[in-house]
């Protein structure tokens, strides 16, 4: 596995994803290796047991100098992941399995200097989260990430939406695709602190008689917060005690400025980014979370959310179609409309029957869809039709420059 971030360094949901995965795997009988950056205080070399297998953690070193920016940084990574993999002399791998752009060349160069079959899993596209493709640096990042799926073997999406997001802007041929959901283990966000303990906890952002309202996630223009703080007037003329916690990292200057001008005032508070062991307080303590993305590849938040057992609230873009089902899992608002997200809210608040619906109904949709043992038998599979495919030496080859969406499988065809 090659992921830039892997616990406890966590930008976005890839960590968690990727750490999940690899410990579903390991379980089910498989040694997995996980190349990943370096994190203040981790250690360059973790091995986690499981009950088939194992997964070693194996971090670079830090940077060497000061990268001059984002793609330099990332350039610098991609280096320091093929160096520390060299510090371990060879080893017998099957397959590399990449995680979005960001990776892209160190699995290019393992695929064609070991000669193994690349897998590569897209958690979004530059296209996708920008609705569209406007400056260089947007176009750089789009061409590794088709530069990452023409090499890839295999691609990976979390959603049916992803896939044809992939078809479409980075011309990946259809029968290249498999779609496999996200996961997430219920035991993560399950909060185990006494009563008290809770309540002293839930005092750091509310007081006793506030209700309320969660986001998690990063604090960038695609998850919607600036549409959760406009339905905030709507929500508070309804219910005076309704409190917005958000909590993700990012920029807060614009989203405090938006607040104030709508007069939010103390009736919403920004956490900052929430340490792992916080965030299923978080959810406890909360009567509704609420996720109004504008765009949004799976949504592993609502997973978060329902896993939890709180109600959650999203938008209607991308995966969360596909993992939530609007009245019977959680309500579904239109993207961007702030109307709509603040009467979904009301609903909950103002409906102790329909919260307790749509939370048990959440759990067991988490437990019956999203279980990581299904997950990884389903990752196994990909990866063994990866690997019965891909039996002969054309695998090390180097692709030519032809276009977009020639695959692997497709060159040597013909040869004797």
């Amino acid at each position: 596995m090659l992921s830039w971030e892997f616990p406890p360094r966590i930008v976005g949901g890839i960590a968690r994803h990727v750490d999940e995965l690899s410990r579903a795997l390991a379980e089910a009988g498989m040694e997995v290796d996980v190349l990943t950056a370096h994190h203040p205080g981790a250690p360059e070399t973790e091995v986690i047991p499981a009950r088939g297998g194992r997964v070693r953690v194996m971090r670079a070193g830090p940077l060497p100098i000061h990268p001059f920016d984002f793609v330099s940084e990332i350039h610098q990574l991609n280096f320091a992941l093929l160096e520390r993999l060299l510090q371990e002399g060879e080893r017998d791998y099957d397959l590399i399995h990449a995680h979005d752009w960001l990776v892209a060349f160190a699995g290019r160069t393992l695929k064609h200097g070991r000669r193994l079959p690349l897998v590569a899993t897209m958690h979004a596209t530059e296209w996708g989260r920008n609705g569209g493709i406007h400056d260089p640096l947007q176009h750089h990042i789009h061409s590794i990430e088709w530069l990452l799926t023409y090499e890839a073997w295999r691609v990976i999406c979390c959603s049916r939406g992803m896939a044809a997001e992939v078809q479409r802007f980075l011309t990946v041929p259809p029968d290249k695709v498999s779609v496999i959901p996200n996961g997430v283990d219920p035991r993560r966000v399950r909060c185990r602190d006494s009563r008290g303990k809770l309540e002293r906890f839930r005092a750091r952002w509310a007081l006793p008689k506030d209700r309320i309202i969660l986001f998690v996630g990063r604090l960038v223009r695609e998850k919607g917060v600036p549409v959760l703080l406009q339905a905030m007037p709507e929500v508070l003329a309804a219910h005076p005690m309704a409190k917005l916690v958000v909590a993700g990292g990012g920029g807060q200057e614009e989203l405090r400025a938006q607040a104030e001008a709508l007069g939010l005032g103390d009736r919403v508070a920004f956490a900052g980014f929430v340490p792992e062991e916080d965030l299923p307080r978080l959810y406890q303590v909360a009567e509704v979370a609420t996720f109004p993305s504008l765009y949004e590849p799976f949504g592993i938040v609502a997973l978060e959310g329902m896993a939890s057992g709180t109600p959650v609230v999203t938008s209607d873009a991308g995966g969360f179609r596909e993992v939530v089902r609007n009245e019977e899992t959680g309500l579904t608002t239109y993207v961007g409309d702030a109307h709509s997200v603040a009467l979904a809210i009301d609903r909950i608040l103002s409906d102790p029957a329909l919260a307790a619906r749509l939370r048990e109904a959440g759990e067991r949709e988490v437990k019956s869809r999203f279980g990581w043992e299904r997950i990884a038998a389903k990752t196994a599979a990909a990866y063994a039709e990866v690997l019965r495919g891909t039996q002969g030496d054309a695998i090390g080859e180097r692709m030519p420059m032809g276009g977009p969406g020639l695959r692997a499988r497709y060159l040597g065809a013909g040869r004797s």
